[in-house]
Parts: structure tokens; sequence; C-alpha cells
């Protein structure tokens, strides 16, 4: 597994817990760190993910409802609408990740944290996103 699949994996972590509880997301990323293994080299690029989430969190929750019909952001299960708010961080206000990879990211996440639709769900999703006007 590669580092920045590491990186988005520790990143959804560290979100998750911070849609699930009250703590601030990068604190999260902190105790998930004291805690439990991880790669080091997985986390500057995990951190920067954690922190352009949730600076850009509005803008991103916003890219991702216009895209998602029918879908209000409360009503998606936590771990795809984290994995969605990463992957549009990387392709949107990113220069260095292509829509495709992240999209490809995500749907790995999705495999291995999500539900068994998890991975259509997202995909159908990021792939509006991705053709949607800037």
């Amino acid at each position: 597994m590669g580092v920045r699949r590491k990186s988005r994996e520790l990143a959804l972590q560290a979100l998750y817990q911070a849609d699930m509880s009250a703590a601030p997301a990068l604190d999260n990323l902190a105790v998930l760190c004291a805690n439990f293994e991880f790669s080091r080299k997985a986390l500057p690029y995990g951190r920067e993910l954690v922190e352009g989430v949730v600076a850009n969190l509005a803008a991103i929750d916003s890219i991702i409802e216009e895209s998602a019909v029918h879908w209000r952001m409360p009503r998606m299960s936590c771990i795809d609408r984290n994995i969605m708010r990463i992957a549009v961080y990387e392709f949107r206000f990113l220069d260095d990740v292509p829509a495709g990879v992240a999209i490809n990211e995500a749907i790995e996440l999705a495999k291995r944290f999500g539900t068994e639709d998890s991975p259509a769900f997202i995909n159908g999703i990021l792939d509006a996103v991705r053709k949607a006007p800037r």
C-alpha cells in the first residue's frame, strides 16, 4: 500500500472521529498517532488532507451537495461523506492530484471502510463533481 493511501486512511479516521464527536480533527489526528501504529511517512500528507478539508469544509460540502441529487450531507453515512470530502479536496483544491486518481483512491477507501453500496455511491457523486463546471 502506498504512502498516500495510508495518508488518506489516517485523514479519514481523524475526520470520521471529528464528525462523531466534538473534538477537532487535528486533535483526533494527534490522538490516533499517539495511540496506534501508523506510517511516519504518511503523517505529513495525512495532516495536509485534514487541515485542507477542515479549512475548506463549507465549500467542499457545497460542491458535494450540488452533485448529490436528492442527498443532503447529513443523510450520507459519516464514512462516505468524509471519503468524498478528502477526494474533493484533493482534486479541487490541490494541483498535483488528478481527479481520476482521487476518485479511484476514494473508491478503494470505500471498499475498505464503507458499506457494500459505498463504492458505487461515492463513484457516482464524485464523477458528477468532476464533470460539474467550476
